[in-house]
């Protein structure tokens, strides 16, 4: 489809921009922030930066094509929408708003557990297309009910999260009252009332909910009672004996999110999982974790025969897609850059943001004289 890109922000940091203004500072510093001191927050995006790519000018060669096949699945290009949680809140409607876009562009989607649409939703806007990522729940019934839902709806991938036994200490949601559940105080709803576009849009949409799990959750719960139940419905932990009967019930592939070790790949490997996403949670969760890309590149050197290995985390542009491949990635994954552009653009942000970033990939493609996605890494510059 043709490329629909809005010439005043061409960049993932003027979406940003535009974003932080269209939105009350709780839901921005919510999707904008990392934990603690931001360290690994900054790390990734600083990493990923000093990777250098070396073109080949004077060779004979075709045209460069961005397509990638990824699980039997034929993409137009190797990135797509990570899962994030509550993406209603970012910007009302944005889940709807990407899982479209992305269908449009061929791109894949993933819906999170927690996020503000239902997997059936996501299934009917993408043709059955959507992947998910389960945020796995304590009581097997639950659990098995979201498995067989996710086949239902055609789900070819199942992505289990691991990078989240507690949640991160993050200083900004703490002082915006943003826990579950959210504390309304009256410097938020101030802050909701100099934002009329999303104030009126959240009317329009209505309140974020956990659109998924709204069968699972009693009727006229208040807001701390529903902060109640989902501290005692699901956790955070992961290990091989709650993996195992996912693993026998889910027929598709499946993925798990949030390695960063060669130890974890390795577990990985022998527990039957077909491909792994290296993340440190978009540096949300542990602020002394070491950046994605370096995480990559240690178990990409060694594992890349043996399981299919994706990335998320600091992914900002072209160029930084075009660098997590040329150091092992076989697809990569971004969030906040996308919730940047709903929060920017509305309705039309999903489309705006992937077209920006497929262009500046074929940019980067073209300019190194590579072929096919799978020859960057013959294009990484190693020192040392």
């Amino acid at each position: 489809m043709a490329n629909k890109i809005d010439s005043r922000y061409p960049s993932v940091d003027d979406l940003r921009t535009r974003a932080k203004k269209r939105t009350p500072k709780f839901a921005f510093e919510y999707l904008d922030g990392g934990c603690n001191e931001d360290v690994s927050l900054a790390r990734n995006t600083s990493e990923i930066r000093k990777v250098q790519l070396q073109p080949r000018y004077l060779r004979n060669r075709g045209t460069s094509s961005t397509k990638t096949t990824l699980f039997g699945m034929e993409y137009d290009v190797p990135f797509g929408i990570a899962p994030v949680g509550l993406q209603g809140l970012m910007w009302p409607n944005s889940s709807q708003i990407l899982a479209k876009a992305a269908f449009e562009h061929n791109i894949p989607f993933i819906l999170s557990t927690v996020t503000t649409m239902n997997i059936e939703k996501a299934s009917e806007l993408t043709e059955g297309k959507a992947w998910f990522q389960l945020y796995n729940p304590v009581e097997d019934s639950v659990r098995n009910n979201i498995i067989e839902r996710a086949e239902a709806a055609g789900c070819p991938v199942l992505v289990l999260l691991c990078d989240v036994p507690t949640f991160g200490y993050r200083p900004r949601d703490i002082r915006n009252g943003m826990s579950l559940p959210p504390k309304m105080s009256i410097a938020n709803i101030l802050q909701i009332l100099k934002n009329p576009t999303w104030a009126f849009n959240t009317l329009k949409y209505g309140q974020p909910t956990f659109e998924t799990l709204k069968p699972y959750t009693p009727e006229g719960l208040n807001l701390k009672q529903l902060g109640q139940f989902m501290d005692k419905t699901f956790s955070g932990k992961l290990n091989e004996e709650l993996i195992k009967p996912i693993r026998d019930k889910w027929k598709g592939k499946l993925v798990l999110k949030g390695v960063a070790s060669e130890q974890d790949t390795q577990d990985a490997i022998r527990m039957g999982f077909d491909g792994i996403i290296v993340s440190n949670h978009g540096g949300r969760q542990l602020d002394a974790a070491e950046a994605t890309i370096t995480s990559l590149q240690n178990i990409a050197e060694k594992y890349s025969d043996k399981i299919e290995i994706m990335m998320d985390g600091g992914l900002r542009s072209g160029p930084d897609i075009a660098r997590a491949m040329a150091c092992g990635a076989k697809f990569t994954f971004m969030g906040r850059s996308f919730l940047y552009g709903t929060a920017a653009l509305g309705n039309k942000g999903g489309d705006h943001t992937i077209s920006m970033l497929k262009t500046q990939f074929q940019q980067v493609m073209d300019q190194l004289c590579c072929e096919k996605v799978e020859d960057l890494p013959k294009h990484l510059i190693k020192h040392g």
